[in-house]
């Protein structure tokens, strides 16, 4: 029922984010005015990488490694990883593998700049509930029965990663239900557990995963399952528009203060996001939570990207500051993506779990670069340009 409506070569031109079909795509849009090209790989030396530390050389080397085991077939990195995994645990042996193995390019934006946005996410720990009860009333939900996901690029394999997401009437495929509709509404899925906060369900999607303390004190453990088709639009922006706070003063804490302080405008500021995310149950463990390349994240050393630049289980090389200024200058691994992570030069780092992790992500947003450390003889990923980050 869908692929009669679009017209190879021009699907992109009658989609917005991961579900939008728009009106009049059989008419010839007007054709856009062409920027001056970019490289997006900036071909750069070895010496040009400003000094990591002997620690953080080993620890961020380490963390690209572990998903080498996910790796041992991808056709970058598979040759890459076996090498890898007869180099000891030494800073010199590893910086001699790194500089015979792999090549340096720098990130550069659609304006030609390597400065970009680098900021941070956690693994949040909130109080819940496995059953409603008169404190916890803010459901958590899985996959629902009704949504229909289709993957585009198995007609249009240009649109590699794109995927409708929505739910049959009869025989035709409707956009899924808003956050607004599905936080007021709910939803055909199972609840896995309910929150204490209405904010704590907006932070949570936003990290994508997360921990719910149950009064019996076990941690249940979830992860980001799927979405419902929507695009993100960050809260802390609306938060802007509406003159709330200046968009230097956004961050995770500045965003529940004001929401404590502005109760009855809660459902308005959640309303002003229509992406909601769903959630699947993880099994128990103390070892970070899974990115999206499913190894776990490693504490200031895994970050996630814009996978349409950086391909996931890429190793790179960062440039950029904690927000008290100190400098963050290590190797990290590629091994997560985020809805609201767009960008040539662009990075999410993790941080861990726990509230000095989240303190410390929620005030992340810093400028920095970005170095792509790739296989010598692989041919380099084709950058699609991304769209510019938002608040």
């Amino acid at each position: 029922m869908i692929a009669p409506l679009f017209r190879r070569g021009r699907l992109a031109l009658c989609i917005a984010g991961l579900f939008a079909l728009l009106a009049g795509c059989d008419e010839e849009p007007a054709k856009p005015e062409q920027p001056a090209k970019v490289d997006t790989y900036a071909r750069a030396s070895w010496e040009e990488l400003p000094a990591s530390s002997d620690d953080d050389v080993i620890a961020g080397f380490a963390a690209w490694r572990s998903a080498c085991a996910r790796l041992a077939k991808d056709p970058v990195w598979a040759a890459t990883c076996a090498s890898a995994a007869q180099v000891p645990q030494d800073p010199a042996a590893i910086r001699a593998w790194l500089r015979a193995q792999l090549d340096v390019y720098s990130l550069r934006n659609a304006r030609n700049s390597p400065e970009g946005l680098i900021t941070g996410y956690y693994e949040p720990v909130y109080a819940g509930s496995l059953g409603r009860s008169e404190r916890a009333q803010v459901p958590v939900y899985g996959v629902p029965d009704d949504l229909i996901v289709v993957a585009l690029d198995g007609l249009y394999p240009e649109l590699k990663g794109k995927r409708l997401r929505g739910r049959l009437e009869g025989r035709v495929l409707k956009p899924y239900d808003d956050g607004a509709s599905i936080r007021a509404n709910g939803v055909k899925a199972p609840v896995l557990a309910w929150l204490t906060d209405p904010m704590d369900l907006q932070f949570l999607q936003i990290q994508g995963s997360g921990r719910i303390q149950l009064d019996s004190g076990r941690q249940l453990r979830i992860g980001y399952a799927d979405q419902n088709g929507h695009p993100y639009r960050p809260v802390g922006r609306w938060l802007v528009e509406q003159g709330q706070l200046k968009q230097e003063d956004v961050s995770m804490g500045a965003i529940r203060d004001w929401a404590s302080a502005n109760p009855q405008r809660v459902p308005e500021l959640l309303a002003s996001n229509p992406s909601f995310v769903f959630f699947s149950l993880n099994p128990d463990s103390n070892e970070g939570p899974r990115g999206s390349l499913n190894v776990p994240l490693t504490a200031g050393y895994s970050v996630a990207i814009d996978r349409k630049v950086i391909p996931l289980g890429s190793l790179l090389w960062l440039s950029t500051t904690r927000p008290d200024g100190s400098p963050v200058i290590r190797p990290v691994a590629a091994q997560d993506t985020g809805g609201a992570i767009a960008g040539e030069v662009r990075a999410d780092l993790f941080w861990g779990t726990g509230a000095a992790a989240g303190e410390l992500a929620g005030n992340m947003k810093q400028q920095g670069r970005v170095w792509l450390l790739w296989p010598k003889g692989i041919a380099l990923p084709n950058a699609t340009p991304a769209s510019k980050s938002g608040v």
